[in-house]
């Protein structure tokens, strides 16, 4: 069973229509899909109706991924298995939508003072249904304004500290994994290697995520080191924590496929180990 708990659509800064998408795990033989799109669950009514016209079986899994604030770094937490109708959930999302709006009109400001005229009617263009994300400001700047790649677009403007950062007053990690649990969901600590910290700050975020009832980690993503995986593996499970494996596909690249190298360590216990929509389907482990 072919398991990928990480991706994205238009509603949020993928590439692809919930369809589309759910069309390239057809074709990738992905079995389970956690569609986690940004603070939004406005793409999964989509993804349910599409799917059930389909004759090959695919089990979706209603989920999110909700950015938060720790000590100066942006952490992203993701839920699966999220009721997607809770009323309370979705106006939680709402408010998290209209951070997001308040965020992109002062991104688009400082970049319309680092020459780049226009720059928020194009972002909200490129993202259509979806909402406005730094990608989508990245994709601008490289498509319609000359810069050179979307690498050198976060390195000059968009990252940590750069001419058109914006801060969003995001949840905290605790109410994000609240907020999850209250809609029936797990919280999964989303690609703890993509952080730019030190082993003694990770550490640190894992014992506080574990510490608020934090459920899963991701073990398995792409870009991730073997060594910098050793050390996830030994902090999940030191923290009692379940292994989660997710691609966070966005859109098909060399770098990133739906289900790609996701096998998770088989001492971890799989996040979906007692998901009664799977059986009793055998988890992706390696030695």
């Amino acid at each position: 069973m072919k398991i990928d708990l990480h991706s994205h659509t238009r509603y949020s800064d993928g590439h692809l229509t919930p369809q589309e998408l759910l069309a390239r795990a057809h074709n990738m033989q992905i079995d389970v899909l956690a569609i986690t799109d940004h603070d939004t669950v406005a793409g999964l009514e989509e993804a349910h109706a599409w799917q059930a016209q389909q004759k090959r079986p695919l089990t979706i899994i209603d989920g999110v991924e909700i950015s938060t604030r720790w000590h100066g770094f942006d952490i992203h937490i993701v839920g699966l298995n999220v009721n997607r109708q809770d009323e309370t959930f979705r106006q939680r999302l709402n408010e998290q939508a209209k951070v997001r709006d308040e965020r992109a009109e002062k991104i688009a400001e400082k970049l319309e003072k680092c020459g780049f005229e226009g720059v928020l009617e194009k972002a909200r263009a490129q993202a259509g249904v979806g909402q406005v994300t730094r990608a989508h400001f990245a994709r601008v700047l490289v498509e319609q304004y000359g810069v050179a790649s979307m690498d050198t677009v976060f390195k000059k403007y968009l990252g940590k500290g750069k001419r058109a950062m914006v801060k969003a007053q995001w949840p905290t990690i605790e109410e994000a994994v609240q907020w999850i649990q209250n809609a029936g969901g797990q919280a999964v600590l989303a690609h703890p290697a993509h952080y730019d910290m030190t082993t003694k700050w990770l550490r640190r975020l894992v014992a506080e995520f574990a510490g608020v009832g934090g459920d899963a980690i991701e073990t398995a993503f792409p870009g991730i080191a073997k060594d910098k995986q050793t050390i996830i593996n030994e902090l999940a499970k030191e923290y009692e924590l379940l292994a989660s494996a997710g691609s966070d596909f966005h859109f098909p690249s060399r770098w990133t496929e739906l289900g790609r190298n996701l096998g998770i360590a088989s001492h971890l216990t799989p996040v979906w180990h007692n998901w009664t929509q799977l059986g009793s389907a055998p988890q992706q482990e390696y030695p």
